[in-house]
């Protein structure tokens, strides 16, 4: 795979997967965080005073393809932050280069800062000597002029507590009803923070570890993780309508941006084929409750979605056919505002 090293974009450096077979995900490298930022406590930062939460300050770099963007994306539209934070999109296939944009098709935009061709540009402006895969999301600072984080969980959560109460214009009726992603209450904050670290490995990184799988069992051991965890968040929402409890919340953003693709992509890109989301009793009735509130399904772009990974991976899919997917049911009635 493809990073910088020392400022210069190399195509030979980056092995993704360990001796065994098994898929490594790289660190980010960008880790400041806003001030007024609520860190969890697993996370040795503080907020640095130099970040201070503005209007129209920050800058989103996002793909609509990528899960982990994607997670930024649905917490800016519930916290109604559209106008506070804009964004820039790239382009979902991402090639040699890297992440690209090409304003010329659908969906994606110019780099409205700086107008750069490639993402790269923005982490080398950032670090002369970045070594470091190029990652969205990107949270920019534009008084600093520099990357502030790029971890999409840290961004997440400086959305829902440095910029959550910039979303409210005082006298204007917001598009979408807010919602709060991270309750004050300490338990409830850290059930949300305990779940997120239990889904990322088996499902939001485990589709991945078994599609970049190079061995037997590394894949086989991915796959007997990731339906092991939904089946037991499949039993959790037997009972209660969110992963926390009865409030919407970041963890489930974070596990929403994994099912929504699931059975578009994963299943046959990946070989998560064991399973498609559909067929849970209770995770695919959830799974359209998140889609179906206000302000989420204006984020999901599954044209990009699926030119990203049938495109973008020829050691996967060669060919790079996009399959046709799925007809999936979003207006079926989930019943899920009984729990």
């Amino acid at each position: 795979m493809n990073q910088l090293v020392d400022g210069e974009w190399r195509t030979d450096t980056y092995e993704a997967t360990d001796e065994s077979g098994a898929f490594q995900r790289g660190e980010t490298t960008f880790r400041s965080w806003v001030a007024g930022s609520d860190v969890p406590d697993h996370i040795d930062a503080e907020p640095d005073d130099r970040f201070q939460p503005e209007v129209s300050r920050y800058h989103l770099y996002v793909s609509y393809a990528c899960p982990w963007a994607h997670r930024t994306l649905v917490a800016r539209s519930l916290l109604g932050l559209e106008d506070v934070i804009d964004v820039s999109v790239v382009d979902p296939y991402r090639g040699e280069g890297g992440w690209q944009f090409t304003p010329e098709k659908e969906g994606c935009t110019v780099d409205k800062l700086h107008d750069s061709d490639y993402l790269r540009e923005l982490y080398v402006a950032a670090d002369s000597d970045a070594t470091c895969r190029v990652t969205v999301p990107v949270l920019w600072d534009t008084k600093e002029d520099t990357v502030v984080n790029n971890e999409s969980r840290e961004i997440l959560r400086m959305l829902t507590t440095a910029f959550a109460d910039l979303g409210d214009v005082p006298g204007e009726e917001p598009a979408v009803e807010h919602v709060d992603l991270l309750p004050d209450d300490p338990e409830t904050r850290d059930r949300v923070d305990e779940i997120i670290t239990e889904i990322y490995e088996p499902v939001n990184n485990g589709v991945y570890r078994a599609g970049f799988a190079t061995s037997q069992s590394a894949y086989d051991a991915a796959i007997d993780e990731l339906f092991g965890a939904l089946d037991r968040w499949n039993d959790h929402l037997a009972d209660q309508r969110f992963l926390a409890g009865d409030t919407l919340t970041e963890a489930d953003i974070c596990l929403f941006t994994t099912l929504v693709r699931f059975d578009q992509v994963y299943h046959t890109h990946f070989m998560c084929n064991h399973k498609q989301i559909q067929q849970y009793e209770h995770l695919w009735p959830y799974l359209r409750d998140l889609y179906g509130t206000a302000g989420v399904a204006d984020t999901v772009n599954m044209d990009h979605i699926k030119e990203h990974y049938y495109t973008t991976h020829p050691e996967v899919t060669p060919t790079r056919i996009i399959a046709c997917g799925p007809d999936l049911d979003w207006e079926k009635p989930h019943g899920r505002a009984d729990l």
